[in-house]
């Protein structure tokens, strides 16, 4: 009777190991199509206005983001309602920016990483008139220092990397390079990265003497998320053959060592990455990019496989069933902000000031998941 009883233990416990580094992309997809499904359905028109404290257009980058997200589902899984629905939401603010094409603010210009997604899949050269005029613009000014916020390497990186194989110009690359390793190693009193940590301060505001409330460096979950997944998304873009490739791949792996080293039992991320205790608890949009970051490496050769996927896996099936609801809403996601205490406290059930960039890291981190060979 105990061999017996021993013998089923075995097989439940080899069960759920199988289980957890494994995936199903057929339950993958359906989770993004319902997320997503969610989000087209609360919001039928593309051009419609963001209401929270204060109107905005829906060219900010919360919603650009979501189109990074979306652009990405409809590339593992082509549908024309995806297409079209990202169609829609450039023809309604002209291919443009908010502030115009003189902006030099990356959250603005975001938006362009989507209308040149769909220039390539229909090219007309009238939908990057806006995006080049923005774009040429700092291949002309000596500044490097417009990143002065980590989130801001998201929002503009990948837009230089697109550019720069578009039009086959390397002075994109370069330029990038520059204003990357500003970020990386000037702005603020040394730079924003740490290299002993391999975790990014938000910005000048946070890097020392500044602490955590348990005397740590302040890294937040979502900024550090931004970073890793401009990494990913960046070295996705640029050829084999680019300049300061090895770059970015050594900034990703040391980013992935340290994320490791610091997820939480149950999957995700806290909103503070070493102080636990500073509003701790589950944050799905650090999470996701984390997930995106790290699955991309393992994909493309720059992570180990047998380390990191079940890093990987554990964080997707975390933010599947404790974070998406039924009808496809994402709970545990902290509304915008640049610190830990921002938008708290979180639940399954609160719903952020803005629903969008959530989703649109969910969707990334689900594309590339998805991409995982077993």
């Amino acid at each position: 009777m105990k061999r017996l009883y021993f013998a089923f233990v075995l097989l439940f416990v080899s069960t759920i190991s199988i289980a957890q580094s494994t995936v199903d992309r057929k339950q993958v997809l359906e989770e993004m199509m319902l997320a997503n499904q969610y989000f087209m359905d609360k919001w039928p028109d593309t051009g419609k206005t963001i209401i929270t404290n204060k109107e905005r257009p829906s060219n900010i980058w919360t919603r650009a983001v979501y189109y990074e997200g979306l652009m990405a589902l409809h590339e593992i899984y082509p549908k024309e309602e995806f297409y079209q629905y990202a169609l829609d939401w450039a023809n309604s603010h002209e291919w443009g920016f908010r502030s115009g094409n003189t902006t030099r603010n990356a959250d603005n210009y975001c938006a362009a990483q989507t209308y040149i997604d769909l220039y390539n899949l229909q090219p007309n050269a009238e939908k990057l008139k806006n995006t080049r005029a923005c774009m040429q613009k700092f291949l002309y000014t000596p500044q490097n220092d417009d990143w002065d916020w980590i989130d801001a390497i998201q929002m503009g990186m990948p837009v230089f990397a697109k550019m720069g194989v578009l039009d086959n110009d390397e002075r994109y690359f370069e330029k990038m390079y520059q204003m990357y390793m500003a970020t990386r190693n000037v702005i603020g009193d040394n730079g924003l990265y740490n290299e002993e940590d391999g975790l990014w301060w938000r910005d000048a505001d946070f890097d020392p003497p500044y602490k955590e409330p348990n005397g740590e460096d302040a890294y937040w979950s979502r900024g550090n998320g931004w970073v890793i997944g401009a990494l990913a998304k960046t070295l996705a873009i640029i050829p084999e053959d680019a300049p300061h490739r090895e770059q970015y791949i050594d900034d990703l792996k040391e980013m992935a060592a340290a994320l490791k080293k610091v997820q939480r039992k149950d999957g995700f991320w806290n909103v503070s990455l070493h102080d636990k205790k500073h509003f701790g608890g589950k944050e799905l949009s650090g999470t996701a990019l984390f997930v995106y970051g790290m699955a991309y490496g393992v994909n493309n050769g720059f992570l180990d496989r047998d380390e990191y996927l079940p890093v990987i896996l554990k964080a997707w099936n975390a933010m599947v069933k404790e974070g998406l609801h039924d009808n496809g809403f994402l709970g545990y996601l902290q509304s915008t902000g640049k610190e830990p205490k921002d938008g708290q406290p979180l639940s399954y059930d609160k719903i952020p000031d803005f629903e969008d960039y959530g989703l649109g890291c969910f969707l990334l981190a689900g594309s590339e998941v998805y991409r995982l060979e077993f």
